[in-house]
C-alpha cells in the first residue's frame, strides 16, 4: 500500500461525507478499497493540520463513540444536526453514511 495513495482516497471520502451525516473508520477503509485498515483511516485523519478544510469530524468509530477531540467533535456533529443516543453515541441508523453510491 502506498500511504499518499491510500491517505489521498481517504481525505477524498471524508470530504465527501454530507453535512447532518457521519461515517465510521472501517467504512472509510471499506470504500477507498482497504477494509481492515480502520486505524490507518485514524491516522492519517490524526495527521490532518489544526486549520484542514476536511470535516474529520464527520468519522466515528463503529459503535458511535467520540473520542480525543470529543467537544469539539461533539459541537461541529451537533452544528450539523446530527442525532446523538441518549448515551452521548451518535445514533448511526440514523444517519450512517457508507460510501458513495454506485
Amino acid at each position: 500500500m502506498s500511504k499518499d495513495v491510500f491517505e489521498k482516497e481517504v481525505l477524498a471520502l471524508v470530504k465527501s461525507i454530507p453535512k447532518g451525516q457521519v461515517s465510521t473508520y472501517g467504512d472509510i477503509a471499506a470504500a477507498a478499497g482497504w477494509p481492515g485498515y480502520a486505524r490507518h483511516v485514524g491516522k492519517a485523519l490524526g495527521n490532518l493540520p489544526d486549520k484542514s478544510p476536511v470535516p474529520w469530524h464527520r468519522v466515528v468509530n463503529s459503535q458511535g463513540v467520540l473520542r480525543g477531540t470529543a467537544p469539539l467533535q461533539r459541537d461541529r456533529l451537533d452544528g450539523e444536526g446530527v442525532p446523538f443516543r441518549p448515551d452521548g453515541r451518535v445514533h448511526l441508523k440514523a444517519c450512517r453514511w457508507r460510501g458513495p453510491t454506485p
